[in-house]
């Protein structure tokens, strides 16, 4: 693994932690280095609330070392105003030389618009570090915005060869065969509360 890879491996590890917080915004963490050492870190925590540059930005004790720092991001920085200021601008403000992305951002209020800014600010720009890794933590995120529907997972219990439950009716006794266990049972509600609704059949 190359040293931008691990860094991009923490910005994932901090997203996550903002998991069931920031819906419909993206998962997005973000790490400064400088010198092979972090000096700042943070991810976005709350939707509407601060963007993950920023409580990175702020988390750094010295800031004159940014101006010869490396920041790391999983996701291209918002460059317009919605519920907070463009994080584009603050690395520009900040004098930040290197930027390391793990993917675009395909919002079409962004999409390109904040890479756009870094490099006419004249700042080092590097795209696609761990990027399906990036997109793969993203996942509702970028369907919503590439197919402009939710991201769906459709979940049935089913044995190795086919079967599910034995034909019945309304005269037939019995309880439905419970196929699921106690491990995947784990992954349903881990599934569930990853979403942000449940559509479930009659008679479950």
């Amino acid at each position: 693994m190359s040293i931008n890879e691990t860094y991009m491996k923490r910005c994932l590890e901090l997203a996550e932690k903002g998991l069931g917080s920031v819906a419909p915004n993206p998962l997005v963490g973000c790490v400064i280095v400088y010198k092979e050492k972090i000096i700042g870190e943070g991810y976005h925590q709350e939707f509407g609330k601060a963007h993950a540059e920023v409580n990175a930005i702020n988390s750094v004790l010295n800031k004159e070392l940014l101006k010869n720092a490396t920041l790391y991001i999983n996701l291209e920085p918002c460059s317009h105003f919605g519920k907070t200021p463009p994080c584009a601008d603050l690395i520009i403000k900040h004098k930040i030389p290197y930027v390391v992305i793990g993917s675009i951002d395909t919002n079409a209020l962004i999409s390109g618009g904040g890479i756009e800014k870094l490099l006419k600010a004249g700042i080092d720009v590097k795209l696609g570090i761990l990027e399906e890794e990036c997109k793969k933590l993203n996942k509702r995120f970028f369907t919503f915005h590439e197919k402009s529907r939710p991201y769906i997972i459709l979940k049935w219990a089913q044995s190795a060869d086919g079967f599910i439950d034995m034909k019945r009716s309304e005269s037939t006794s019995g309880k439905p065969l419970q196929i699921s266990n106690s491990d995947s049972k784990k992954l349903l509600h881990q599934w569930r509360s990853e979403e942000q609704s449940i559509m479930v059949g009659t008679n479950t």
